[in-house]
């Protein structure tokens, strides 16, 4: 890229860490120190407030970057991800929200031991939390590497490299000084700024071909070099019987993964109430909707304006595709137009790997220190002690996610977070379901749950394709590859759940009636509740 390409993304990205940088120390400045202050922002939002933060929360550098790349690489198949990403927003609205919310105070853990021996509970649910955000963590990480890759013209490792430190860093001092409340504005600034920009590329795409989505999806499919095929089931996972069984895997981990990712849970706390948590999350489903709606017309934009012979070249994953395409939307390379296009387009893709890395770091830490500290060190921690191991754990925790997305710089980083998915899928949904619906629910069954889910989708991942045995592996020189699927959603999810059922038929511990008649009317009633 031109050097006026660099120098504009550079100083509007710099334009948005000053600014949330502002609200970091503005917020510091005035908060109270408390573990609701730091967890929760004080559960001070609105239904709209915290409805565009949860959007902005989750419209990922994976839905912005990967899944755009995606469905310009594969076509049809890469439309899985946005179908998965917002189908999965039913499970949260009628299941998940609104129990939650009533049931708990700050993480998952809380609505899970509000029935069950906390300790061993916590212990579990913690480390479990703290396991799903790490490659949730390293896809944001992974984007932002291939985004500066792009910038400074694919050639510069070093360059890469530090944008992975500089993102990391940027993160912490979010987390640490501004805790939710900073994270929540940063947020919603972001989500403001990704929606404004992802309509303004669709408009273009569809002014480029004068509003013709047929003419548009044809010419995709004649640039792809696979004609129909790219517009039907099967390019990227109907090449075999196991790509058919991991294309059903992803889904489910997909669909089922949202309603047990930590820093998702984690927003329900900051509403006042049970009412605010389930308007938050219509506020958030509409926006969510519209974003994915417009990310199949830019993925199959991408795949008809650019090529993806030329996306596979930028970054053989996909990963800069919706850069591209606002380069050749604005005008070419050497075009004012595509150097501010482009330029804008940077600098919300970065903005919303920094606005997503500050909420996952935040719940994270937030398990270390309300779920782990608290059940190893004491059992009644100080809250300004939790406080301080939060932030504590917030740099460990980001030093993890530096050095694995370095690691992970190739690997598409919608792929990164499907795993993610399925180990919240696997470890946090059984237990969760379980703990709300199950009268007969066992501390024994609580901890099988996580560890039964969580293990094997583990486990499997290591025994992969993705980290062995193919070029596009983590570690492509050796193979230990004996699990044929990338998602191990399809195996390790049902294991998540027979695992919670085995623990609890097998329990000498009998359910306590009492607690779980309490947290019944408490989930649906909101008495009780913070």
């Amino acid at each position: 890229m031109s050097g006026h390409h660099q120098a504009l993304a550079l100083v509007l990205f710099s334009v948005f860490v000053a600014i949330t940088l502002a609200i970091t120390t503005w917020v510091s400045r005035n908060r109270r120190g408390s573990a609701e202050e730091f967890y929760a922002g004080g559960r001070l939002f609105s239904p709209m407030e915290n409805g565009f933060a949860i959007a902005g929360d989750y419209m990922s550098a994976a839905s912005f970057l990967g899944v755009t790349g995606l469905i310009a690489l594969f076509g049809y198949d890469g439309l899985l991800y946005v179908v998965g990403f917002l189908v999965a927003w039913l499970v949260v609205l009628f299941f998940v929200a609104e129990l939650v919310r009533n049931c708990g105070r700050f993480t998952l853990a809380d609505a899970v031991a509000a029935r069950m021996r906390e300790r061993p509970v916590r212990i579990a649910a913690g480390t479990s939390a703290v396991t799903v955000s790490v490659p949730y963590l390293v896809a944001q990480m992974v984007g932002a590497g291939s985004l500066v890759a792009l910038l400074f013209g694919g050639t510069s490792a070093a360059a890469r490299a530090w944008t992975v430190i500089v993102v990391g860093t940027l993160m912490v001092i979010y987390v640490s000084l501004g805790g939710m409340r900073a994270t929540t504005w940063i947020q919603i600034v972001k989500a403001v700024l990704l929606l404004g920009g992802t309509v303004a590329l669709t408009v273009l795409v569809l002014m480029r071909f004068h509003g013709n989505v047929d003419a548009l999806l044809r010419t995709a499919a004649e640039r792809s070099g696979h004609g129909e095929a790219f517009l039907a089931p099967g390019l990227k996972y109907g090449g075999s019987g196991n790509a058919r069984i991991d294309f059903i895997s992803l889904g489910l981990a997909l669909v089922l993964g949202t309603a047990g990712l930590p820093h998702i849970l984690s927003r329900f706390y900051t509403v006042p109430t049970a009412r605010a948590a389930r308007r938050s999350v219509v506020w958030s489903v509409g926006l969510i909707g519209g974003f994915y709606l417009m990310t199949i017309v830019l993925g199959f934009g991408a795949a008809a304006v650019v090529g993806p012979d030329a996306v596979r070249a930028s970054n053989s994953a996909g990963n800069t595709a919706v850069q591209l395409l606002a380069l050749k939307l604005g005008g070419g390379a050497e075009s004012a137009g595509g150097t501010v296009l482009f330029a804008v387009v940077a600098a919300i893709a970065f903005a919303t790997i920094l606005a997503v890395v500050a909420g996952i770091t935040l719940a994270s830490s937030a398990a270390v220190a309300h779920d782990l500290y608290a059940s190893l060190r004491s059992r009644r921690a100080k809250p300004r002690s939790e406080v301080r191991v939060a932030r504590a754990a917030a740099v460990g925790i980001g030093a993890v996610a530096i050095g694995l997305g370095l690691l992970a710089r190739d690997l598409n980083v919608a792929f990164l977070v499907g795993l993610a998915f399925a180990v919240s899928a696997s470890a946090n949904l059984p237990v969760l379901m379980y703990s709300l619906f199950w009268r007969s629910f066992t501390t024994r069954g609580a901890v099988w749950s996580v560890y039964g889910g969580l293990v094997p989708a583990l486990g499997l991942v290591l025994l992969s394709p993705v980290v062995s045995g193919s070029p596009e592996s983590l570690f492509p020189a050796v193979d230990f590859q004996y699990f044929p699927l990338q998602n191990p959603g399809i195996v390790s999810i049902p294991l998540g759940f027979l695992a919670g059922w085995l623990g609890t038929v097998t329990s000498p511990e009998p359910a306590d009636a009492a607690k779980h008649a309490e947290t019944g009317v408490r989930s649906l009633t909101g008495a009780g509740a913070v």
